[in-house]
């Protein structure tokens, strides 16, 4: 990843890094290897973001439609 510092303006690069690794999902994959999770948990949680990823979808597509 690759963030230009323009007019040695340091904050704004710095803002727009941590943009780009929000969007990216770096600090909530850091936050989740912080300490370890059984792979029954693991399976769960990631089961759970699949159904509210799609609910998500369904739900902007009925908006979309409206």
């Amino acid at each position: 990843m690759q963030v230009s510092v323009r007019d040695n303006n340091v904050d704004q690069a710095l803002r727009v890094l941590k943009k780009k690794l929000q969007r990216e999902g770096v600090f909530r994959e850091m936050r989740l290897k912080e300490q370890f999770e059984k792979p029954s948990e693991k399976k769960a949680r990631e089961k759970a973001e699949g159904i509210r990823r799609q609910r998500k979808l369904a739900r902007k597509k009925l908006e979309r439609e409206s």
